[in-house]
């Protein structure tokens, strides 16, 4: 048996996996549920770097990975793609199209961390869809501005931020009703592509908001390349059903 290897944690992974029979693995950082309804097995936490995957990835006969991490997690792919490499197995990743601007679309490109907080400066109530990076910087928050920062798990805020623990997918009702309980007027986002977190997208493009958004990861060429699940699994079940002929 040919066995696969799914390195998950979105929306994208977690499809796949659900595709995939009792043999394989599908892998998750650990920071986010563990789903306890797959046929395959499950595999959480790190690798331990580059050598580390190919250690597994030779220790575990696995004969083709899929990487289907989120767009932002960068290292996770360049270190996927350097493994396959040296331990010669093949590497089909999903890479989800950006999201582009419409009509109406005031999106302000930021390369890092800190060209968010330079085009924020003049607002009084961003909104954070970053995931868990701005925790980090609660200390720095100017006494003009109040954070709302949403994540996946909740977090202690402080006099001036505010932590919403949500999971999408996100309508566009409840972000209406998260825009007015905050008065937010101003979205930080990653272009993560999609439809589970557009939404916020629509509400600021209704309201005139500006979005600051942070520039996407450069990832590494894979053997294969797919926009979505959908496409990646059928390849994926004929892969599987032509080698086991």
């Amino acid at each position: 048996m040919k066995r696969v290897l799914v390195l998950g944690g979105t929306g994208d992974g977690l499809a796949i996996a659900r595709g995939l029979p009792a043999g394989h693995v599908y892998s998750l950082a650990g920071l986010g549920r563990v789903p306890a309804d797959l046929a395959c097995s499950v595999r959480v936490g790190g690798f331990g770097g580059i050598d580390g995957l190919v250690r597994y990835l030779r220790d575990e006969r696995i004969a083709l990975v899929v990487d289907a991490t989120h767009p932002y997690a960068a290292q996770m792919s360049r270190h996927a793609h350097a493994a396959c490499a040296s331990a010669h197995v093949p590497l089909w990743a999903v890479r989800r199209p950006a999201w582009q601007p419409q009509a109406g679309d005031d999106w302000r490109d930021a390369p890092d961390w800190r060209g968010i907080v330079e085009r924020i400066g003049s607002y009084r109530r961003p909104l954070f869809t970053l995931g868990r990076e701005p925790l980090a910087h609660l200390d720095e928050i100017p006494a003009s501005q109040h954070w709302t920062i949403r994540c996946l798990d909740a977090h202690p805020g402080n006099a001036r931020a505010t932590i919403v623990d949500a999971r999408g997918p996100f309508d566009l009702d409840g972000e209406r009703a998260l825009f007015d309980a905050a008065g937010v007027d101003v979205v930080i986002s990653k272009n993560s592509g999609g439809r589970a977190t557009e939404a916020k997208l629509a509400v600021a493009r209704e309201r005139g908001l500006a979005v600051v958004m942070l520039a996407r990861p450069v990832l590494p060429d894979a053997h294969r390349t797919f926009d979505d699940a959908a496409s990646a699994l059928d390849a994926l079940t004929h892969w599987l059903h032509t080698s086991e002929q």
